[in-house]
């Protein structure tokens, strides 16, 4: 079981909030090497999103729009969709670019029945599509973990969402130690873990960096880990804060990098808010994989067609 307290967790933070304050330029240049180090950079993974199950969610994550906490969002809920058309979809985004296809449904935790054996049925039909298969279904115990790994998932996304310090003025209703159990029983099932957190939540830059010390301690390292930026949601308690600025997504992108050499670092949730030069920026410090399409789990993404910009700027720079 990972201990949140060992002496290589707090060098880690350490070392990654001194990066995080270091000179932007010096740090670029050191994320790029180990990005190159490690990594073609060239190749960048495009991540389909889907929400299978949307809104009505018992938890009361601050950030987030699904929850049922927060009355006054203008959330349309939707029930759970049927896996012949989520395949079907899963497919569209392969013929639009997409090599990982990945399922979110706003569950507190799986619950054994028709709806998880539904999930299954899901995950086998987009691996028989030759697509990489992920979902995030809130907390898992370890039959349900293995029954995702016999069914072929690639990878489970379960986020910290912050550092363990700042961790309880965010969300209440799940404790770090079990976002922490479900990462564990994913990881004993041989599933690849995709877990990353949010930036701009009104957090500090030692929080940021305990968070990235958590994920770089883990024995291995996350293979996937999304970087989000918060978007403020009108309805949410974090409504009210400003959205991050490009500066702070880029160093958070490069320390990740520098901390977890191997993963897939994903620039994810407010990629709408920076412009085509921003995230090549993202891409030079580390960034390997994004969520492609034109909308998140309910949240807008970075258009398809500002994406064929983006991919066009950076094959003229090869």
């Amino acid at each position: 079981m990972f201990d949140l307290d060992q002496p290589s967790v707090t060098q880690s933070a350490d070392q990654a909030e001194a990066l995080l304050k270091a000179p932007l330029l010096d740090l670029l240049h050191k994320a790029a090497e180990v990005h190159r180090k490690h990594h073609d950079v060239t190749d960048i993974q495009k991540a389909s999103l889907l929400s299978i199950k949307t809104g009505g969610c018992p938890e009361d994550c601050a950030y987030c729009p699904q929850s049922a906490h927060h009355k006054e969002v203008g959330l349309q809920k939707e029930h759970f969709l049927d896996p012949s058309a989520v395949v079907a979809l899963a497919q569209k985004a392969k013929h639009a670019g997409a090599e990982r296809f990945c399922m979110g449904a706003a569950w507190r935790k799986v619950r054994d029945g028709a709806e998880f054996d539904a999930v299954l049925e899901m995950v086998r039909g987009v691996r028989a599509l030759d697509m990489e298969a992920c979902v995030t279904l809130g907390m898992l115990q370890r039959h349900q973990a293995q029954a995702l790994a016999e069914a072929g998932l690639s990878a489970y996304n379960h986020n910290l969402d912050t550092g363990p310090e700042f961790y309880g003025e965010i969300i209440g209703t799940r404790t770090y130690r079990d976002r922490l159990d479900t990462l564990d029983h994913v990881r004993a099932a041989g599933i690849s873990i995709c877990c990353g957190g949010i930036i701009g939540m009104g957090e500090t830059i030692r929080d940021r960096a305990e968070m990235l010390a958590v994920l770089a301690n883990f024995d291995p390292a996350p293979e996937s880990v999304p970087i989000n930026a918060l978007i403020p949601v009108k309805g949410t308690p974090l409504a009210h804060l400003p959205r991050v600025r490009a500066p702070e997504i880029i160093r958070m992108v490069a320390t990740a990098r520098i901390l977890m050499p191997k993963a897939r670092v994903r620039l994810s949730a407010g990629r709408d808010g920076f412009t085509v030069a921003d995230q090549i920026l993202c891409f030079m410090a580390g960034a390997n994989s994004i969520f492609y399409g034109d909308a998140l789990l309910t949240a807008p993404n970075s258009a398809m067609s500002l994406d064929k910009e983006l991919f066009e700027t950076l094959a003229a720079l090869d």
